[in-house]
Order: structure tokens, then sequence, then C-alpha cells
């Protein structure tokens, strides 16, 4: 492989409860039709841009006030409030969408548009954003996409491979998973207090002849990687700097620690 490729940095930052300045408001939240992370609450304050995926919406409207027990349930769900909802609009609940429009909510209805996923649809939406053109390229960050039914998990994962060029992280409250592409070498920044040990690289859609990594427990070095024969699976980070370089497109996939003063802003 070769030495030159550019390198390309990843970091989790975005799940502390102070971000780097340099890194404030530098992606958009999309919310899916899963139960909410218990980190949820934390995204929205600090994402630039806010979707919900279809019945997206009716998960901030009935789970956000329960991360605020003592707080009036409208008071949440005013301060809540997403910029857009957009897709096929088949699950939405009529209330909620009544709810979010009286308050300026964009809603848009794609229903005409059976060959696209939701989160297809938001992706769009924020690529073609101005704040996405002013923010030179905010990073996607889709909650709810795992878990639940499987064809939708996998209609997800199909998503980071529609759109390699642009950097999307698929959340649940156990793990993240995003794609690595074969165009670049990859840095990954780990945040021991926050996620890990327990790691993965997965090559989906074609095999992996060659994958060398550094930091993890059972590193890689030029192996070979298909379904049917090795994959890395239940692997461990070492250290706080990971790095993956190979010649097919990976998925990467980190735990979450369930720590409980990271839930609420």
């Amino acid at each position: 492989m070769s030495a030159m490729r550019e390198a390309m940095f990843h970091s989790s930052s975005f799940l502390r409860q102070s971000i780097p300045a340099d890194e404030a408001s530098s992606y958009a939240i999309v919310v899916l039709n899963q139960k909410l992370p218990r980190f949820t609450p934390l995204l929205w304050e600090h994402a630039k841009l806010r979707l919900c995926a279809d019945g997206g919406a009716n998960r901030i409207y009935d789970e956000l006030p329960l991360f605020f027990p003592h707080d009036d349930a409208l008071l949440v769900r005013n301060r809540y409030k997403p910029d857009v909802i957009k897709g096929d609009m088949d699950s939405i609940r009529p209330d909620v969408l009544h709810f979010y429009l009286s308050l300026g909510t964009k809603v848009i209805d794609e229903s005409h548009d059976q060959d696209t996923t939701d989160l297809d649809k938001c992706i769009l939406y924020i690529r073609d954003s101005t704040l996405n053109q002013e923010s030179c390229r905010l990073q996607i960050l889709a909650t709810g996409a795992l878990g639940g039914r499987f064809d939708h998990e996998a209609g997800n994962l199909n998503v980071l491979y529609r759109y390699p060029d642009t950097r999307i992280v698929l959340l649940s409250d156990d793990c993240l998973i995003q794609l690595l592409p074969k165009t670049h070498r990859h840095e990954i920044q780990i945040q021991p207090s926050l996620q890990g040990p327990h790691c993965g690289l997965i090559p989906i859609g074609a095999p992996s002849s060659k994958t060398t990594t550094t930091g993890l427990q059972w590193d890689l070095n030029d192996t070979e990687m298909r379904f049917g024969g090795l994959i890395s699976t239940s692997n461990k980070v070492k250290g706080e700097k990971i790095t993956v370089e190979s010649d097919s497109d990976l998925l990467w996939t980190i735990s979450i620690k369930k720590q409980e003063d990271s839930t609420t802003p």
C-alpha cells in the first residue's frame, strides 16, 4: 500500500461535554426512528443543523422530555425543536407533525420518492444546505441508526457507501460506525474515558487483500479480510490513536461507554 495517501483524521470529540472551539458546531444531527441514545441532548445542543427523519420526530417529542424529568415537558419540546423534518412521512404521528409545524419547523414531504431511505433524504438536504457550504462540509451524526429491524440497519450502512466523501457517523447507545474510505490512510483519535475498548474493522461490500493497523491489541499487518474468512471483530484499542490503511473501504466501529456523567449537556 502506498505511503503517499493523504491522511484523514477522525475524532469523536462530539461525545465530550466540552467541545474544542475549532470543532464546535461542525456537525449536523439526524434523528432516526429508534430509541434515542442517552447522549442525544448533548449532540443536539452543539449541532449546527438538526433534522428528524420522518418518525424520528416522534422520538424527539416523546423521549427527549424523559432526559429532563424535573422540567416541564412542553418547555423541553419547545427547546429541542428540529429545524427540518424530512422523509416519506409514513411514520410521524399527526399530533407531532402539527406541533412542530406550529413552532416553525420546516417539513419536507418526499413520499413520492420510495427509492431512497429517510436517512438518504436527510443526507442530501444537509449536503445541499448553505450551512454546509459555509462550514466547509458538516460532519453528519445519525442517532438511532442501529438497532431494530436489520433491513433498516443495512439500509443505513449502505448510506455510508453511497456518500463516501461525506463524513457520516451512525450512532446507537452502545457503539458508533463510520466508513474509512480506501482513498486515504486514517488516524483515529480515541476518547478513552468515553469509548472502547472493543472495536472492529469490517470489509463490507468488497474483500480487503491488505489492511495494516497500529494501536490495536491485535494489529493487522497487510492482512487479508473477507466475509467467509477473517474479519477483525472483538478487537480492542490499546491507546489514544489508531491508524488504518487498506486497499478496500472498511467500516470502523467502536463501543461507547455507559458513563452517566456524559448523558446530558
